[in-house]
């Protein structure tokens, strides 16, 4: 169990380290919100940067399937079954992640028609958050998985819960309401940074139960 926490954790850190530079640098860096031809016209004059963006998506793809694994291996021992049905609505998430991004490759097809290129673009943004509504599920999941753990504090798991909403919040908001442009996961998701550090430095230390099939800790109860 500890070297599935340290792999999910050491996974969930390189997936925010090459999602923020995928969406914030080479694809947000880029895109001009409302005016089409400057947008066309950086991403031709940076295109090897988007096209690193691009590829920062797909790996983030990846790493969410090695994630979903590992974390089905972490809380199998709690409840099998929403374990798996965790793991699965990550899958489904990475999943849509890369159908958003295929929308990024057909932009870059399209560099001659600045208009398809930001409605690609828009494309992009819109199948990724939608695709959120998966992940939003995944956490409620992981959250209330921490929660009845034992060995992950309670109050981890109730931040992913919270992390939860936000994306569903928002995702439902998107569907829902014309125009929305409210953040919700901007202040819920510190219970995705909190469970990183937890699995690098307190979840790699979990052994299991001879025979029991459950964690256990080395981490004395002051700890935990």
């Amino acid at each position: 169990m500890g070297r599935a926490s340290l792999v999910a954790g050491i996974a969930l850190l390189l997936m925010t380290l090459l999602a923020g530079f995928a969406n914030f640098v080479a694809i947000e860096g880029l895109t001009t919100p409302g005016d089409a031809a400057k947008t066309a016209r950086d991403i031709a004059g940076s295109e090897t940067m988007f096209r690193w963006g691009v590829a920062a998506f797909v790996l983030v793809a990846v790493l969410d399937v090695i994630v979903a694994g590992a974390l089905l291996a972490l809380f199998e021992p709690v409840d099998r079954r929403l374990s798996e049905l965790a793991a699965w609505f990550r899958i489904a998430y990475a999943a849509v992640l890369l159908v958003a991004a295929a929308q990024l490759v057909i932009a870059l097809d399209l560099l001659d028609d600045p208009g398809q290129v930001l409605r690609a673009v828009e494309s992009f943004t819109t199948i990724w958050h939608l695709g959120l509504l998966f992940f939003a599920c995944h956490l409620l999941l992981i959250g209330y998985l921490g929660y009845r753990s034992g060995f992950m504090p309670r109050v981890i798991g109730i931040l992913l819960v919270l992390a939860g909403l936000g994306y569903l919040g928002d995702g439902l908001g998107l569907l829902l309401v014309r125009n929305y442009s409210f953040n919700i996961a901007l202040f819920t998701f510190v219970g995705e940074v909190v469970l990183i550090f937890w699995l690098l430095i307190s979840g790699r230390r979990l052994t299991e139960r001879p025979g029991t099939g459950e964690a256990a800790s080395v981490m004395s109860p002051a700890v935990k």
